[in-house]
């Protein structure tokens, strides 16, 4: 790889480390492009402060954007460090996320659908979900969420936990990809998943990628500064994407949030 764009730090709270910890195990991995892309804040203005330990809170922001900055500025000339975040799309609340990133001068956002509706009371979607209206509305919701093109790709794409009947998955799943495709939006084979054995990267999906033309790309996914020299999950996803046939990009273009 030479460039991971999926990189979280500490403020998260289910990661380790910050963004100079990161950047000098990317210099050592070899890197040219490090995207800083942890869980993004969100005001959920309505319902008073969420408690899930998973995104950084509002006024952790500043403080991240400014780690961001200072690790472009010490690397400059020999890598390139970029001010992003992961989120989930929220109707209800996007367009407050929108201004305050922009007012912070993030410069792109990855899409991690990890929950359904407004995230309020809803399910985590990598819990296995039998239920077809769960899989249907994660499409649905990705698809609305690819179509803002305000997300520069789409992480762990197949992270819907979904047993049921393969017919059923297929027909879901290639309207996404259609989506993915039509938006031009890559689609990420995500490491921390092959890191963990976790239901993704899901071979069901990429091989609906794969016929539906999407480009893909790989993500470290990275919650610890060691997983950005994780060859052994690389090598892994390298494999599957050449026996399926993906379009595998080095690098994206970043789409302005």
């Amino acid at each position: 790889m030479i460039a991971n764009y999926h990189t979280h730090t500490f403020r998260c709270g289910h990661a380790e480390g910050d963004v100079a910890d990161y950047a000098a195990e990317a210099e050592k991995a070899g890197l040219k492009i490090l995207g800083m892309a942890d869980h993004t804040p969100y005001d959920f203005f309505d319902v008073g402060p969420r408690d899930r330990p998973m995104r950084m809170k509002p006024e952790e922001l500043p403080e991240y954007a400014e780690a961001v900055r200072a690790a472009a500025k010490e690397y400059a000339g020999r890598m390139e460090i970029l001010l992003g975040v992961e989120a989930e799309y929220y109707p209800k609340y996007f367009p407050r996320l929108v201004d305050m990133l922009r007012e912070h001068k993030v410069r792109y956002m990855i899409l991690g659908q990890h929950f359904l509706g407004n995230e309020v009371d809803e399910p985590y979607c990598g819990r296995p979900w039998s239920d077809v209206s769960v899989l249907e509305r994660y499409v649905a919701q990705s698809t609305e969420a690819l179509r803002t093109r305000l997300f520069t790709y789409f992480a762990h794409p197949d992270l819907i936990n979904f047993p049921g009947q393969d017919d059923v998955y297929e027909r879901e799943m290639r309207r996404l990809c259609r989506a993915a495709r039509e938006t031009e939006t890559p689609l990420e084979i995500n490491l921390l998943g092959l890191r963990e054995g976790r239901n993704y990267p899901d071979e069901r999906f990429w091989r609906l990628a794969a016929e539906e033309g999407c480009a893909a790309l790989l993500g470290c996914d990275a919650h610890r500064p060691e997983d950005l020299e994780d060859f052994r999950s690389e090598r892994k996803a390298l494999d599957m994407a050449e026996r399926l046939g993906l379009r595998l990009l080095e690098r994206v273009e970043l789409k302005s949030v």
